[in-house]
C-alpha cells in the first residue's frame, strides 16, 4: 500500500491523475487504478471528481495528513541502523528466466551493491506487465506481448527463442506436419503470450489436432512428452539448451517462429540507480 499512498500525495499536489502520473512516471490509467485500489482497501471515497481534476474530499484530506506522517515514519525506518539497506529493487520474471540468466544478473548486482535488497515476483507475462504499468514493480522480464506497449514503457529484447517440436524418443518419423497431425498434442497454455504464438501458428497451418492437455509450465510439458502423453511445440529457452534423453527435438525449418524475451520498465529517469544497474547487467549477460 506504500506505493499507492505515495501516489495519493502526488495526486493531491498535482491536482489531476494525468499530472501526477507525469510527475512519478506512470500513465493516467495506472494512477487511476492505484487510487481505486487504495479506496477499496480503505473502504472510503477520497475524491470529489470535477472534470479532469481530482479534488480530495473531507475524508481525503484527513487520509492525506495521516499518509504524510506514515510516509515520514516509513522513510525513517532503519535510519538508526548502520546496516540498513541502501535501496530495494522489485521485479517480476517468468519461470524460464528465473532458471537461466536472472540469478547471474542478481548475483552481479549484489556483488556491486552489497547493501541492496532485491525481490523477484513470479507470474505470467500479462500479469507482470500490468504490475509494471501500475507502478507496483520496477521492471519485469517477460515474453514480448502481441500488442504495442504504453508510451511511457520501454522494451529491450534480451533473447529470441526458436520454437521446436518435441516428441517422445520412441516415436518414429521426422516430418513435423505428420507428427502434429497424427500424435496426441500437449498444448502450451493459450493464456500465456507464448501459448498464443503456438495457437496462431497452428491456425495458420490448418493442422488437425488431437489435443489431450493444456499446461503453462514448460518443464511440466517436457515431462509430459517424456512420459509419452503426446508431442508439443515449445520454445528452446536458455535453460533448455540440452533436452532430456527421453525426447527428440525436431526443427520446423523455414516455418520456425520465435518468442522474444525482454525487459519492460518505465523510462530510465524514473528508475533508481540500482534498478538501472540491474537493467544494464541483464543486457550484458544475455
Amino acid at each position: 500500500m506504500i506505493r499507492e499512498l505515495k501516489t495519493l500525495v502526488s495526486v493531491a499536489r498535482e491536482g489531476t491523475f494525468a499530472a501526477a502520473g507525469d510527475k512519478i512516471g506512470l500513465t493516467q490509467a495506472a494512477v487511476s487504478a492505484q487510487m481505486q485500489r487504495l479506496q477499496a482497501e480503505l473502504g472510503l471515497s477520497l475524491f470529489d471528481r470535477a472534470g479532469r481534476s481530482a479534488r480530495l474530499n473531507k475524508m481525503g484530506h484527513q487520509i492525506l495528513e495521516q499518509t504524510q506522517e506514515l510516509l515520514r515514519l516509513y522513510d525513517n525506518l532503519g535510519s538508526a541502523s548502520a546496516g540498513a539497506p541502501a535501496a530495494k529493487v522489485t521485479m517480476g520474471a517468468i519461470a524460464s528466466v528465473q532458471r537461466s540468466f536472472l540469478p547471474d544478473a542478481l548475483a552481479a548486482l549484489h556483488q556491486r551493491l552489497p547493501d541492496c535488497r532485491t525481490r523477484v515476483l513470479p507470474g505470467l507475462s500479462m500479469e507482470l506487465l500490468n504490475m509494471v504499468d501500475a507502478g507496483e514493480i520496477d521492471m519485469a522480464v517477460i515474453i514480448r506481448p502481441p500488442f504495442s506497449l504504453q508510451s511511457d514503457l520501454r522494451w529491450t529484447t534480451l533473447a529470441r527463442e526458436p520454437f521446436r517440436l518435441i516428441v517422445p524418443r520412441d516415436v518414429p518419423g521426422d516430418d513435423w506436419v505428420e507428427l502434429l497431425s497424427q500424435q496426441p498434442f500437449v498444448r502450451y497454455d493459450r493464456a500465456s503470450f507464448g501459448g498464443r504464438q503456438v495457437d496462431r501458428f497452428l491456425r495458420k497451418m490448418h493442422l488437425p489436432l488431437r489435443e489431450v492437455c493444456e499446461v503453462d509450465e514448460l518443464d511440466a510439458i517436457i515431462k509430459l512428452v517424456a512420459n509419452r502423453v503426446g508431442v508439443a511445440l515449445l520454445p528452446q529457452t536458455a535453460a533448455h539448451r540440452r533436452w532430456p534423453a527421453a525426447i527428440r527435438v525436431i526443427d520446423l525449418g523455414a516455418h520456425t517462429f520465435h518468442r522474444d524475451i525482454g525487459l519492460v520498465h518505465r523510462a530510465q529517469a524514473s528508475l533508481s540507480a540500482p534498478a538501472r544497474m540491474l537493467v544494464d547487467l541483464m543486457v550484458k549477460l544475455v
